[in-house]
């Protein structure tokens, strides 16, 4: 039975192995301290944070996420720890919510390894206070215990650090919200929050959804209301009915058999909803189910050098066989426990790629790759969709089962193509030009696909090359007509472009802060608006330089969206005054690279940039199609 912990209640603890998962609503920074026997932090190497999230018996998130799971093993604790301290604090820098009392109070649960709950904790009564000691696992006689905690601190993360004793504390809270804000510009969107009747996820938090679908929520302000009037607290767009359930399922499975997968088995006002929620479900699937296997094989790896470690240290083991026997029943052990795992795992895989093998042929063209048949029967849409595809996402533990990354449209932040040399495999095999070239082809897709999914005359491409080395891969965009006006070359073009978009920006904020969106002037396109930025920071002085981090900060809110295709050690010279540009933006990469991370567990995924079929004509095709849409239009 679970026990409903208030602060200061304790309860026993049944195993040693067990998970904390944190439910918080928004996303937080979880941690957790290491104290001896009177509570005392010795150290920074007693602190799991995301900028350190491993230690023996101890393994935390990597980023700020809405849900964590806590990895605890108190059998692998060093002999001197005695208490294990939950951390919850808000990330700092990412315009999320100051205090606690601003968001949903958050709940904290204990389980053991097959997720059966052992005692929960909601903390409540949080107000002023950023940062929280959640709970404390402690050893009290040889037994542990957990007791809820619930200590706030409004001086934020530092300020609980220094209550534990630790020295140091500001420059550490510092070092965790750096590591925090690093893993926030790496990591794809958040999920959707769940729906209680699927278990897989609902539509995410962008701004604008599918036609027809039901708008995410934006922050509650308390309206104006005359004495005695009731206010209602409603969100004004928000639908209160739940969407339509899935459709009928396959016929069921032959006993003992996985059920069959069916394509759009989600939740969703549409079959696109459907298909965007079932990809958003199995992307978490694969990462949690993977994160199943690796802590088993880490247990199995930590158990055996623990039993191999007792063997050795035993004199007795050191006569005859016996040594010999210990450390195969240990290797033996290890062997069995990661073969189970193993098994587990691949199961969990095979329906994944089953699933997939039926979901990738019914997705639409958004959504689609660029050799999916969809697109040999493409016209010009007539409604924006809910999502388009980035490219591929894949775990080494089966690197041919690819998730497709889905990101909201409109675009919520923009995107970085690198063309510097990462840690990867696949650039250090090419060459700087290479890299650059293969950068700037991504780009052309990816405006590509845009322009393909907005309808005719409802997005606009513009292009700043200042060097014109961009020539042979804009081909494609140039020549089908498929550009708002030629790229625009040297320091000149760089200053008129950003001129007329910063314009556009200014136009449009004042008139919705005016309500008068009618009178913008006629010179003024409504449409969305995609700059992309190739050699950056060449032609750039300091006020384009501004210009441009004005049109990233304040750009998506009004329809202005930035594609950098730029190498980061290029702009060195500008030092850390460019860092929110770069955190600012969604990084990938024109070849595969391991960066990008999942928001529930914190995996490195291989990313996959979007590629064309050779000798295929498909983009052409399509670039003719909207060329022609957007002439029939004028």
């Amino acid at each position: 039975m679970t026990a409903e912990l208030v602060r200061g209640q304790n309860h026993a603890l049944p195993q040693t192995r067990l998970e904390i998962r944190v439910a918080a609503g928004t996303p937080v920074v979880a941690g957790a301290t290491l104290g001896d026997e009177n509570g005392t932090v010795r150290g920074t190497e007693w602190i799991a944070h995301p900028g350190s999230p491993q230690l023996p018996g101890l393994e935390v998130s990597k980023q700020a996420a809405a849900d964590h799971r806590l990895a605890v093993d108190l059998d692998a604790l060093p002999a001197t720890v005695h208490r294990v301290t939950v951390l919850l604090a808000l990330p700092t820098g990412g315009g999320g919510p100051l205090r606690f009392g601003a968001v949903a109070a958050p709940f904290v649960a204990v389980t053991g390894l097959d997720g059966a709950e052992i005692a929960t904790f909601t903390l409540t009564g949080l107000d002023s206070e950023s940062a929280v000691a959640a709970l404390e696992l402690y050893r009290r006689q040889g037994a542990w215990k957990v007791r809820a905690v619930g200590q706030g601190y409004a001086g934020g993360l530092e300020a609980m650090l220094a209550d534990q004793g630790l020295p140091g504390a500001a420059a550490l809270a510092r070092s965790i919200q750096e590591a925090v804000g690093r893993a926030m510009a790496r990591s794809v969107a958040p999920p959707p929050p769940r729906t209680p009747d699927t278990g897989r996820t609902t539509p995410g938090t962008g701004p604008v959804p599918a036609q027809g679908g039901p708008r995410p929520a934006e922050p509650l302000t308390e309206p104006a209301a005359p004495p005695g009037a009731t206010i209602n607290y409603a969100h004004p767009r928000r639908q209160t009915s739940a969407p339509p359930p899935p459709p009928p399922a396959a016929p069921p499975a032959e006993p003992g058999r996985p059920a069959r997968p069916v394509a759009g088995d989600a939740t969703g006002w549409s079959m696109d909803e459907r298909l965007y929620n079932q990809i958003w479900g199995m992307f978490e699937d694969l990462a949690r189910t993977t994160a199943a296997y690796r802590s088993a094989v880490d247990f199995a790896e930590s158990r055996m050098e623990k039993e191999l470690d007792n063997a050795l240290s035993d004199p007795r083991s050191r006569i005859g066989g016996a040594g010999d026997r210990a450390r195969a029943e240990a290797r033996a052990k290890h062997d069995e426990l990661t073969a189970r795992a193993r098994e587990a795992l691949d199961r969990d895989l095979a329906q994944l790629a089953a699933e997939s093998d039926v979901v990738e042929p019914a997705l639409p063209a958004a959504f689609a790759r660029w050799d999916n048949p969809v697109w040999h029967a493409y016209r010009v849409p007539m409604e924006i969709p809910m999502a388009l595809r980035l490219g591929d996402l894949h775990l080494p533990e089966k690197p041919d089962l690819t998730i497709p990354l889905l990101v909201r449209l409109p675009l919520e932040r923009g995107l970085w193509i690198d063309s510097g040399r990462t840690s990867s495999e696949a650039a250090a095999l090419l060459d700087g030009d290479r890299l650059r070239g293969l950068a700037m082809e991504s780009a052309v897709l990816l405006a590509a696909r845009l322009l393909a999914v907005y309808p005719a005359d409802e997005f606009s491409v513009h292009v700043i090359d200042p060097a014109g080395t961009a020539a042979g891969a804009l081909a494609p965009l140039v020549r089908s007509g498929a550009l708002a006006t030629p790229p625009a070359p040297g320091a000149g073009g760089v200053s008129s472009v950003l001129a007329h978009l910063t314009r556009r920006v200014d136009l449009v904020q004042m008139a919705v802060r005016a309500r008068a969106a009618d009178s913008l002037p006629p010179d003024v396109d409504p449409a969305e608006q995609l700059l992309i930025v190739n050699d950056f920071p060449h032609g750039f002085d300091d006020r384009a330089v501004t210009q441009l981090r004005y049109l990233a900060d304040e750009g998506p809110s009004v329809g202005v969206h930035l594609m950098m295709v730029a190498d980061r050690e290029d702009a060195a010279g500008y030092g850390p005054v460019l860092d929110p540009l770069w955190r600012s933006l969604l990084r990938i990469t024109p070849v595969p690279d391991d960066h990008l991370a999942d928001p529930w567990v914190g995996h490195a995924w291989t990313y996959e940039p979007p590629r064309v079929p050779p000798g295929s004509r498909v983009l052409e095709q399509v670039l003719a199609q909207v060329a022609a849409a957007r002439h029939t239009r004028r």
